[in-house]
Parts: structure tokens; sequence; C-alpha cells
């Protein structure tokens, strides 16, 4: 079945800075492709429709201006080269992702290495575990294709999340086996007590 398609064309010019600036990151969260400066095309689903239109929206209220159109690729040969293009794009964000994810798990390594096994590194992992967590639903959010690498990359996520939760296991036990350390005396009652 033939997709349908959002062209969007969008001019900031005698527009504030920052417009120019919101419109460039709205549109690449989006994963929109770029086909000329200023002309995008989307995949026609209700959220991108919807966030085109708030766009432009934001763009006419900015003092730029824009256009939305929708429109078919008669070609199949076409639209499978355009399909192709999101695909590469998405392909790179995934790689980008897969190829952080072996720091995560050297990092819990060396800190076991060390015997630092810690609440203090427990919630910093966590915290580096989130960030790929929402860096993944965001490429996820942008893949229209269901890019090869989605998988790959979702599964490489899912395996910190299991390298951490041994982790904090171990932290656990290390913290709960610690033997604790009988109370210190003030010296008068050790006093008081050799006395007696």
């Amino acid at each position: 079945m033939a997709e349908s398609w959002l062209l969007l064309t969008v001019s900031t010019a005698g527009a504030p800075d920052s417009l120019r600036v919101q419109v460039w990151r709205r549109l690449r969260s989006l994963g929109a492709l770029y086909l000329h400066q200023s002309v995008c095309l989307l995949p026609e689903r209700p959220e991108t429709a919807r966030a085109l239109h708030r766009l432009l929206d934001r763009v006419r209220h900015g003092g730029g201006s824009g256009r939305l159109l929708h429109v078919a690729l008669s070609s199949p040969g076409e639209e499978a080269a355009i399909t192709a293009e999101f695909q590469r794009e998405r392909a790179a964000e995934y790689q980008e992702l897969l190829d952080r994810v072996p720091e995560f798990t050297r990092e819990l390594s060396a800190e076991r290495a060390k015997g630092r096994l810690t609440y203090a590194e427990v919630e910093e992992s966590e915290a580096d575990l989130a960030r790929f967590q929402r860096w993944l639903a965001k490429i996820a959010g942008r893949d229209y294709f269901d890019c090869p690498l989605r998988s790959q990359a979702r599964s490489a996520v899912d395996r910190c999340a299991q390298d951490l939760a041994r982790f904090e296991a171990e932290a656990f036990s290390a913290d709960t086996h610690t033997p604790a350390k009988a109370p210190s005396r003030p010296a008068s009652q050790l006093r008081l007590a050799e006395e007696n």
C-alpha cells in the first residue's frame, strides 16, 4: 500500500533567530527528512500531522510562514528510496546508541572490580540507564519504518537494565552483610566499668 506523505515548507525570514532554532529542533525530533533547505517530508500519521500543524501555528505567530501539503509519490521506486533514507537516518541514530552501551557495562564491571558496590554507584548508573531508555524511546518514536537496528538497540538497553539489576543486588548484599561496628563508649564510661 502506498504511503501518504506530508510536505512542509517553512520560512523564518524576518523572524527571530530563536524561531529558526525551534523549528529545526522540532523537525529533527520528529525525524523529518530534509529534501531541501526549509523543505521537509514526513509520513502522514495522526501524530505527525498534529505536530506539524502546531509547528506551523508557532511559525506564523512568530513572524514566519509555511505550508503543509498532503502528497502521494506516484513512483514505487521513489517511495522506496525515500523510505530507505528514513531508515538510514534512524539506523545511524540507533548505531550511535549501540556504540555507547558497552561503556555502561564496562563501568559496572570496573566498579565491581574495585569493590565499589555502593548505593551511590547504583544511583549514578540508574541515571545513565534512564538516559539510554529516553534516548531509545525518542529514536523509536521517529522510526516510522521499523529500522532493523531497533530490536538490537532495545535488546542492548534491556541488557543494561539486567546488568544494573544484578549490580544493585550485589550492592544491597554488600551493604547489608557488612559487619556492624561496636558502638564506641565514652572514656568516662570505660573508666567506670574498669573500676567496678
